[in-house]
């Protein structure tokens, strides 16, 4: 056989082969899936909730019973228990990692993950540690939080925060705070910014060292750019967490030439 016959063979074999699909899913092109906290009040534009707030598409599955104060209040011990059964279902409908709609849930950081078998971006909060890395000497990052009362030391141990971080809350605003406590099905949008961003001026009036915020609650990213040119710094959300996130799940396609490999596990 001359090189000529060898090489047109060789470029039909890489051809056939980049025509290949492979299997495994159930649902594909959706690398996140999102465990919801089962809650109808309004989720707009910005909000963790609304599909139309991520440039790709997420996996939505919603854990009945699992209302904010199930979760933030009583934390009933069924909870992580159908947190973890939904994860894997969802891993095992096609999601590559698994993230959460309250950042609270930092708490379940550890189970999710060993129970799934896939990475998990629970919460919001775990880029604290990483944004103080970003910043210059002296300065640190502050949360701003639905609510300084519900938040305990162990939602930032958790997820490796230091104890004496800077927490400001919204739960002595007009609107923010209340609307999803209440469950109500509407939602005066200004009022909710301005709590946002009355909170976030207190965060930075009584912690001068704050310089960034981090949003732990995942209905605020709506307000993150008000609040960042409102205080003058940057902002990071769980929107800023998941677009990372998922960069990972899923790298940039560049075009450059060559099939896409079989997965070496598959082999």
């Amino acid at each position: 056989m001359d090189k000529a016959t060898t090489e047109e063979i060789n470029l039909e074999e890489q051809a056939r082969s980049s025509r290949i699909a492979y299997g495994g899913k159930t649902i594909y092109g959706a690398r996140i899936g999102l465990l919801m906290l089962d809650t109808d009040f309004p989720r707009i534009p910005g909000d963790l909730g609304n599909a139309e707030t991520w440039p790709f598409p997420l996996l939505y599955k919603v854990i009945r019973g699992a209302t904010p104060k199930s979760v933030n209040t009583d934390r009933e011990g069924w909870i992580l228990d159908a947190f973890i059964e939904a994860g894997k279902e969802m891993v095992a409908e096609g999601a590559d990692g698994l993230t959460t709609s309250c950042g609270f849930l930092s708490l379940y950081q550890a189970d999710l993950a060993a129970a799934c078998g896939v990475p998990v971006a629970a919460s919001s909060l775990m880029q604290v540690p990483f944004v103080e890395r970003l910043l210059p000497p002296g300065k640190r990052a502050g949360i701003l939080t639905m609510s300084t009362t519900i938040m305990q030391p162990d939602h930032l141990e958790s997820v490796g925060i230091a104890p004496d971080t800077p927490v400001e809350g919204c739960q002595d605003g007009q609107e923010f705070h209340l609307v999803p406590r209440r469950g109500d099905q509407f939602m005066d949008v200004g009022l909710c910014e301005q709590d946002v961003l009355e909170a976030g001026e207190a965060l930075v009036r009584r912690h001068p060292e704050v310089g960034a915020v981090v949003m732990e609650c995942t209905n605020m990213p709506p307000f993150a750019r008000a609040l960042s040119e409102y205080i003058a710094m940057p902002v990071f959300t769980i929107y800023s967490f998941l677009t990372w996130f998922h960069a990972g799940l899923a790298p940039r396609d560049f075009g450059h030439p060559g099939s896409a490999p079989r997965p070496w596990r598959e082999r």
